[in-house]
Parts: structure tokens; C-alpha cells; sequence
């Protein structure tokens, strides 16, 4: 056992974190001084952002500065960042990968995340905390008249649908996803929609969440024959920041999902339970409280074939 900081620490007492969602996870728990350096992409927390030393993209990393950092662990996410992983690896440093997908995946990484570091009591509390909070979203999603049919495009150009976690918060939140037969697929080029599938699922709301760059309401209601699609019609095209939603961690089971419970009690003419609004940015047509393209009333339920 090692003294750092006032703290009495088992485990990894230097760690790199190349993606937010440990980073998140590790401050959640008290356990940030551990960390040594994160992605740049890092948001949250902000204190992260403000005080850690930038090491990685998301494909890439400054191999030389992490080695300077002396990390005992260097955690990564996916198969996307192996190169990363086998370089470091190569270096001598003890690298490990999470590949978490879904909801219970998501759950499982910041489980182990807690024994890594000797806190596993307080992760188990974060777990149910979080569980619990997911379960008050669906509770109030069983008030909707309806639960509004969704395309979650995560990229435009091809098109690509939500991954699995993304799909299955959708339905906690009281939608219901119109491919949810690719949410499995990990590559995200077997998940490359056509854009006349989505024209012929008719989606009452389409929310885009593009990897970090914002969506263009404007291109999505131009592609040749959206116009006939009921959520194009409707005006219900909303953005859900990637920040998010698409960082496979606490993120995306709180303000994530509280996000997409909002953008659909819109849709079926409801609203969130009190205390389950998001707190963060919103999409400012979801502020406004009607989307200024609708031609119908903001809270309209009907639905047309």
C-alpha cells in the first residue's frame, strides 16, 4: 500500500486513460488522483479537461509523452485504438482494453474499473445508483401515448445507425429503434444504413449524434425523398452532443439517456417525471419547446403511414 495524496492506494497509482469514459468513471469513484493523462477529447468532468495532460486522439496517441508520464496502466477502449495498445505493449507498459457495448457492458467495465483500484464497494454503489436512475426513466416512459418509432444516425456520410448501447437507452427512454437488428454489429461499417431503408422505416423522430462534429438539421431534411418521412415532416430532427451519448460510460447513462427520455416525451406529447431533465445542453429546438419547422402542433401524437 502506497501513500499519494493523502490517499492510501492498492493498485495502479499512475494511469492513462485514452478515452473519457474511465476518466469519468475513476473521478466518480475518488479515485482521480490516479490519473496521470487523458484523451483530448476528454469533456467530462471539466476538472479533467482543465488539469490532465492531453496524451491521445482517439486512433492515435503521443506514444513518447505517455511514456514520460511513467503510467503503471494505460486503459483504452475497443479495437479501434489495438495499434495503440500493441505499441505500448511493446514499451513495456501494462496496458488494458476495455470492448464494453451494451448497457450491462458498460456496467461490467466500471465494476472491474472499481477493483482495479481498490474501490469496489463504491463502485458497486455508483452501479446501483445509476441502475436506479435508469429505472425511474422508464417508469416515466410508461406514461407516453406512445413510444415514438427512432432513427439514431451516428454518422452521415454513409449513413450509420446507433450502436448497441445507444439502441437500448432509446428503448429505456421510451423509443423504439427502427434497426435494431444492426445494434450488434461492433464495426461500425456493418451498421451503414441506406437512405431509402430510412425513408421506408418512417421514423417519428430522428436524433443525429455525429462523433463530435455538429448536426446539419438542414442537410438531413434535404437528402433526396426525406421529405416524406413523418419525423422530417413533423420538424422532430434533434442532436444528442456526442459527449454525451456516445462515450460508452457514465455519460451516457445519465445525461445521455436523460437527453433522449426528453426528445421523446416531446415527441408523445409528454414530459419527463420531475427530476429526470437533462442539465446540460439541449437542443435549442427542444428548448423552444416546438420546432419552428413543424407545421402541427409540438405535442402531437398523431402519426401518419
Amino acid at each position: 500500500m502506497v501513500e499519494l495524496e493523502g490517499h492510501s492506494l492498492n493498485g495502479p497509482r499512475r494511469i492513462v486513460c485514452l478515452t473519457e469514459e474511465t476518466t469519468e468513471t475513476l473521478y466518480l469513484l475518488g479515485e482521480d488522483q490516479r490519473i496521470v493523462g487523458i484523451s483530448g477529447f476528454t469533456c467530462r468532468p471539466k476538472e479533467a479537461r482543465q488539469t490532465k495532460p492531453k496524451v491521445s486522439a482517439f486512433t492515435s496517441a503521443k506514444i513518447d509523452k505517455i511514456l514520460e508520464l511513467r503510467p503503471d496502466l494505460v486503459i483504452g477502449f475497443s479495437n479501434l485504438q489495438a495499434q495503440i495498445a500493441q505499441d505500448l505493449i511493446q514499451a513495456g507498459v501494462n496496458v488494458m482494453i476495455f470492448n464494453q457495448r451494451s448497457v450491462e457492458e458498460i456496467f461490467d467495465m466500471m465494476l472491474m474499473l472499481s477493483r482495479m483500484v481498490g474501490a469496489e464497494t463504491r463502485g458497486i454503489a455508483l452501479a446501483d445508483g445509476l441502475r436506479g436512475e435508469l429505472g425511474l426513466i422508464a417508469q416515466s416512459a410508461e406514461r407516453f401515448r406512445h413510444r415514438p418509432r427512432v432513427y439514431f444516425e451516428e454518422w452521415m456520410d454513409p449513413l450509420i445507425s446507433g450502436i448497441r448501447w445507444v439502441e437500448e437507452l432509446i428503448e429505456i427512454a421510451g423509443g423504439e429503434p427502427v434497426f435494431p437488428e444492426l445494434r450488434k454489429q461492433h464495426d461500425a461499417k456493418y451498421r451503414i444504413v441506406d437512405p431509402s431503408a430510412v425513408i421506408a422505416a418512417n421514423p417519428d423522430v430522428i436524433i443525429g449524434s455525429w462523433c463530435g462534429r455538429k448536426v446539419s438539421k438542414e442537410k438531413i431534411r434535404a437528402r433526396p425523398g426525406w421529405d416524406a418521412i413523418h419525423a422530417v415532416r413533423s420538424g422532430h430532427i434533434y442532436e444528442v452532443k456526442s459527449t454525451y451519448i456516445l462515450q460508452p460510460g457514465p455519460a451516457s447513462l445519465t445525461e445521455g439517456v436523460r437527453q433522449l427520455h426528453a426528445v421523446l416525451a416531446h415527441v408523445a406529447g409528454c414530459r419527463p417525471m420531475d427530476g429526470l431533465e437533462p442539465e446540460e445542453s439541449l437542443d435549442p429546438d427542444l428548448r423552444a419547446g416546438a420546432n419552428k419547422h413543424s407545421p402541427r402542433p409540438p405535442h402531437s401524437a398523431t402519426r401518419t403511414a
